[in-house]
């Protein structure tokens, strides 16, 4: 991932990036199991794109969801990859399953 993806280890560390935000936040979940994973290689891609087109204007956070269980409790994901966007706190937007580049755009520009 770009290094404007953020991939925190731990709860801890997730906590850490929103905290600081000054921009809202695409958590981006994604797990590693062979169902979930094929779709999330897919992704990757995307989220890298996204980091780079809406730089300044959002943060993206690729976080595994066997390493960061409590934002996925907290946030209701259930499957992998999963969207939560956060502004301040709060969530302005969720989505899960694979995303088209034009489905994540409309999904990021309607919330932004």
């Amino acid at each position: 991932m770009a290094n404007r993806v953020h991939q925190p280890q731990e709860d801890a560390e997730f906590e850490f990036v929103l905290a600081r935000a000054e921009v809202p936040v695409l958590a981006y979940f994604h797990g590693v199991w062979p169902k979930a994973a094929a779709a999330c290689r897919e992704m990757d891609p995307l989220v890298r794109e996204v980091a780079d087109a809406y730089q300044g204007r959002l943060i993206v956070v690729r976080a595994d969801i066997a390493r960061c269980p409590g934002p996925v409790r907290r946030y209701g994901v259930t499957g992998a990859p999963s969207f939560v966007l956060i502004d301040r706190g709060e969530v302005i937007g969720a989505g899960s399953g694979p995303m088209a580049r034009t489905e994540l755009g409309e999904f990021l520009d309607t919330r932004l």
